[in-house]
């Protein structure tokens, strides 16, 4: 099944309150996503915004939210340490800037990972 073009007002909204974070931008899944150290924290992927959050809180996000799932973005592939975010949850404010916080400190507190690229 073909992927749906990212929504740009998710887009939007993660890169105006992704900007007090000191990451790096790139594009993955043909939208921006956002890494520490060579790791991915936060990204939009068709109609939700993926994070990188610890077990923990993976499980209290889930619990919290119903309409927060693990990412899959293939059938049956689901990317281990991230959950994804309707647009609901993202459009307030305070829940999901406590939930992007949390995936900024995870993340940062991972070890740095070898950049892939070609110099």
């Amino acid at each position: 099944m073909p992927w749906k073009k990212a929504s740009p007002s998710l887009i939007e909204l993660l890169e105006k309150t992704v900007v007090k974070y000191p990451c790096d931008r790139r594009f993955m899944f043909g939208s921006p996503t956002f890494f520490i150290n060579n790791n991915m924290f936060a990204g939009v992927h068709q109609d939700t915004v993926i994070l990188r959050l610890s077990e923990a809180d993976r499980q209290r996000i889930y619990a919290r939210y119903p309409d927060v799932k693990p990412f899959t973005p293939m059938a049956g592939r689901p990317m281990k340490e991230y959950a994804a975010l309707p647009e609901n949850i993202v459009k307030n404010a305070a829940v999901f800037g406590e939930w992007l916080g949390r995936s900024f400190d995870f993340t940062r507190s991972l070890p740095p990972k070898k950049s892939g690229r070609k110099k």
